[in-house]
């Protein structure tokens, strides 16, 4: 694990995802990596900053965060909880970690967007617009 002070001390929140690796807990790391089927979010795993939970800067999209992202190809806002796949509702607001859009936000902080590639062979820009962290 490293010291996230490098990324706190510089403000990487408003540059694309693809210049700066996602921030994931070691705990969220461990329990993730079982769900290594999933392409996507295993790629997103090997390039992650894994870091103590208490290190993660409450601007981050985490396990069982609310974040509102934007989907700038589509034009909509929307607020979800990101979760694991056992806990996804998404008539909730719940979504799967495993989904396109949950594999995308992981990691990401306020103000960063990622493109993704949706299983319709469509091109999606996300953006997080707020998070809100569940009581660490």
């Amino acid at each position: 694990m490293i010291d996230i002070t490098f990324a706190t001390k510089h403000n990487l929140s408003n540059e694309s995802a693809e210049s700066w690796p996602p921030i994931v807990s070691s705990a969220d790391y461990a329990r993730l990596r079982q769900y290594a089927l999933n392409d996507e979010l295993a790629d997103e795993l090997d390039r992650a900053i894994v870091v103590h939970k208490e290190q993660v800067p409450e601007d981050v999209v985490t396990m069982h965060a609310r974040c509102i992202y934007v989907d700038e190809r589509l034009g909509t806002q929307r607020e979800i909880e990101l979760v694991y796949p056992s806990e996804a509702d998404p008539t909730a607001g719940k979504v799967s970690v495993l989904t396109p859009v949950g594999s995308a936000l992981l990691g990401l902080r306020v103000g960063q967007e990622i493109a993704w590639d949706f299983p319709d062979g469509s091109v999606r820009r996300l953006k997080v617009a707020a998070v809100s962290q569940a009581a660490r």
